[in-house]
């Protein structure tokens, strides 16, 4: 697995999946803000893979702030994408507003699938939501739902929650905003990727208080593959599961019998063939391309 770069002026405070942070080094360096640095990697099943995907950190950066753009009545964190972020990173690095980040995965489905279908098939709810007889994978959700998750480390997996649990880790006020602004950032997106033939199933955002402004404010990425679950509309067929743009060429397979990987075990999964690699950059470039309608250079 590729390791977070030294970055001359920044310090690494912490790796993710598929991100690193940093903040400004020295003893009188602002501590305000934090350095977001998208890798190459990829996880799939909640582990981190040894093989990297070529240019999918700067893939997935350019379209989170493609898309902070069209959500501009949504506070977020970015402060500067170019001026200040260190050659070494540039393109795939966002300088931002260092917020109190809520312990809440923020979840807006308008589709049924995944993990939702499989609670819907056991108590016809998701998230304690309750939802209407006869649906299947792939069903719309009208109106989409607000259905989180709590946060879990590192190699665990998040577990759904319903929204009495949100109220009881950030408070009513705080918890009817996230809810409100997730179901506000779904609704916006899901008509624009609409326009260009792509259909946003579901998506995944985070939010924490920016102390400056006392705002909830939209942090970490934005409606991206990895965050987002998007389908082409021109395949699209609800009793099955859908084809997406995101993991599913490595989710595929790593669960086939070439791969010979047991995901029950808990053991690493092997290194992906090269024509896995490409086929599953050429997804996230198609993605970018199809939503912002320009060209991935």
């Amino acid at each position: 697995m590729s390791t977070a770069p030294q970055l001359d002026g920044w310090n690494h405070i912490y790796s993710g999946k598929v991100r690193d942070l940093y903040v400004p080094a020295g003893p009188d360096a602002a501590q305000d803000r934090v350095l977001v640095v998208a890798s190459d990697r990829i996880s799939a099943y909640d582990h981190v893979l040894s093989s990297i995907i070529p240019d999918k950190g700067r893939i997935l950066t350019q379209l989170s702030l493609w898309w902070f753009e069209q959500l501009g009545s949504v506070p977020n964190h970015v402060l500067s994408a170019d001026e200040g972020v260190p050659a070494e990173v540039a393109g795939r690095a966002m300088i931002c507003k260092k917020l109190e980040m809520y312990p809440v995965e923020a979840i807006a489905r308008g589709y049924l699938t995944g993990s939702g279908l499989a609670e819907y098939r056991q108590s016809q709810t998701v998230c304690d939501v309750p939802l209407p007889a006869g649906l299947v994978d792939g069903s719309r959700i009208e109106p989409a739902i607000f259905t989180p998750s709590a946060k879990a480390e590192v190699g665990e997996h998040d577990e759904n929650i319903n929204y009495d649990a949100v109220v009881a880790a950030v408070g009513a006020e705080t918890a009817a905003q996230i809810r409100d602004l997730t179901l506000e950032i779904y609704t916006t997106a899901e008509a624009i990727a609409r326009d260009r033939g792509i259909i946003l199933a579901d998506t995944k955002v985070e939010f924490g208080l920016d102390p400056a402004t006392g705002l909830v404010t939209l942090g970490d990425e934005v409606l991206t593959p990895d965050s987002s679950r998007f389908w082409d509309a021109s395949l699209y067929e609800p009793g099955k599961a859908q084809p997406s743009f995101d993991k599913q060429y490595v989710r595929d397979w790593l669960t086939s019998p070439e791969s010979g990987w047991d995901k029950a075990a808990d053991t690493p999964p092997p290194p992906l063939p090269e024509d896995v690699i490409d086929r599953t950059r050429a997804r996230y470039v198609e993605a970018y391309e199809r939503l912002t309608g320009k060209s991935f250079v």
